[in-house]
């Protein structure tokens, strides 16, 4: 809860409905890991952390993505999709986000009360 991240990778678990879902991670927790996020990328391969963070912009991006706000205890606060060039409004208890490729969230069973657990290598 009161963790702290390094840079690299991991894999998330979304404990839904359906189960224990599995995704590879990337975990972007430096300034400047946090400001490339998934600019530049065509595709995105699982999902990626941003911590700390409280919002994301898709200025620049290529592709739509799905947004998942996590608050200090990985509970998922809401899920938008969002169009590249938007600006997403930050959520006042998100500590963290989640990016992955737009409608795939909804496939992991990723929904606002859900919890997350992040497993870092």
């Amino acid at each position: 809860m009161g963790r702290r991240w390094r840079d690299g990778r991991g894999t998330l678990v979304v404990h839904g409905e359906r189960g224990d879902v599995s995704v590879p991670l990337e975990i972007a927790a430096s300034y400047r890991a946090r400001t490339k996020g998934l600019l530049g990328r065509d595709a995105v391969d699982g999902a990626m952390l941003l911590t700390p963070a409280g919002g994301v912009h898709t200025f620049r991006m290529r592709v739509p993505i799905d947004v998942a706000y996590l608050d200090r205890k990985l509970n998922v606060i809401a899920v938008r999709t969002m169009k590249p060039g938007r600006l997403g409004l930050p959520r006042l208890r998100s500590r963290h986000v989640v990016e992955a490729g737009a409608g795939v969230m909804a496939e992991w069973g990723v929904r606002a009360g859900v919890r997350v657990t992040v497993d870092a290598r």
